[in-house]
């Protein structure tokens, strides 16, 4: 029997709120599973976009990488 393991290298994932605590802690919830296999936080990226009507959204991006 072979038993093989296959590790995560890399992951991106996508977070948004309208809040910008509410998206922080989205990021550092998400930030505490990844530990679990391994992964950390290679670069994040942001935006916020406000409509027409005043109500902000903020967007984040995350790429974790593989810890070595």
């Amino acid at each position: 029997m072979n038993f093989q393991l296959d590790f995560i290298e890399d992951k991106v994932e996508f977070f948004d709120a309208t809040d910008l605590l509410v998206l922080e802690k989205k990021i550092e919830a998400k930030i505490e599973e990844n530990k679990a296999i391994l992964l950390g936080v290679h670069s994040v990226s942001h935006q916020m976009y406000v409509t027409e009507k005043g109500q902000t959204f903020y967007t984040a991006v995350v790429h974790f990488k593989r810890k070595k």
